[in-house]
């Protein structure tokens, strides 16, 4: 069962030496919500990351980028969560995910963390809740699970990042659905617009 999405929260790794790379994915489609709405990310350090208020298909939206380590995103998402008493049910967190090619996205409610640092301290930090949708945007594979964290932390080729742009205009587009709560059409259109080829 899905509340209304009250805070989306876009995982990455802070600093300029970061910046672009592929495990940045989901922190850059939230700051583009941010710019999409007209208006930008603030520290704020009582929730250890960037905030911002939105209004999405009418509703009151939190927006949140931990500049905590991805591996401990779960401490900037919790404290968000408790202080605004968010169910675990609203939270929609934006994250990469190599098990799907560049140029596709996909939503997905609940479930395990995947191998995913940031999720895996999410779920922690929520008290092994895992309740959580999640916004997962391609960076694909490197074909060996030894070269993972060079690969994620790395920038992705500009074929690569036309096709991660491609799909995360996508998923701005159906966002609004989704905070009105229809997830049925978001999810339909989002996973038609960014199919397998």
């Amino acid at each position: 069962m899905t509340d209304q999405v009250k805070l989306i929260a876009g995982l990455g790794n802070p600093g300029q030496q970061y910046d672009g790379t592929r495990h940045n994915a989901g922190a850059d489609l939230v700051s583009a919500i941010a710019r999409d709405c007209g208006t930008a990310l603030t520290s704020e350090s009582r929730f250890f990351g960037r905030c911002a208020r939105v209004n999405l298909a009418g509703k009151d939206v939190r927006l949140l980028v931990p500049d905590t380590y991805m591996n401990r995103s779960g401490q900037a998402v919790a404290a968000m969560l408790n202080f605004y008493k968010f169910p675990v049910t609203s939270l929609l967190v934006v994250h990469d995910e190599l098990d799907l090619p560049p140029g596709v996205a996909r939503f997905k409610h609940g479930g395990g963390h995947g191998g995913h640092n940031g999720l895996r301290d999410i779920i922690k930090a929520l008290g092994n809740d895992a309740s959580f949708s999640r916004l997962r945007v391609g960076i694909g594979h490197p074909g060996s699970a030894k070269e993972v964290t060079g690969y994620v932390l790395r920038k992705a080729s500009s074929i690569e990042s036309a096709r991660i742009e491609e799909a995360a205009t996508c998923a701005l587009r159906v966002l609004p659905q989704v905070v009105a709560g229809d997830w049925a059409n978001a999810t339909t259109e989002l996973h038609s617009a960014t199919r397998h080829e």
